[in-house]
């Protein structure tokens, strides 16, 4: 897997996590751990009740062991999302 992330350095990514969090920011690198570098991330928090909120985190880490999925962003489609509109119930825990 560690060598189908290459295509996706210095490109906005989307990754869920084991925990259920969704992290969306460029990725700057990765080792063979799958260990990954976001630049520019914000983590989104998704409710039932209001709109979807975005979290700035800046540089962030992600370890390897806690990444589920990584998905590359079209920026066009995401930009033009109204989030603040979107509704939906937070992602569970991915268990095994």
């Amino acid at each position: 897997m560690a060598s189908d992330l290459e295509k996706y350095v210095n490109k906005t990514v989307s990754v869920i996590t084991a925990d259920g969090r969704i992290i969306v920011g460029q990725l700057k690198g990765f080792d063979q751990t799958i260990n990954l570098i976001l630049d520019e991330s914000h983590e989104r928090v998704f409710s039932t009740t209001q709109g979807m909120e975005q979290v700035v985190l800046g540089l962030y880490i992600i370890r390897g062991d806690n990444v589920a999925v990584v998905g590359e962003i079209d920026d066009g489609i995401d930009g033009a999302l109204d989030f603040a509109a979107i509704k939906a119930e937070p992602l569970n825990i991915v268990t095994h």
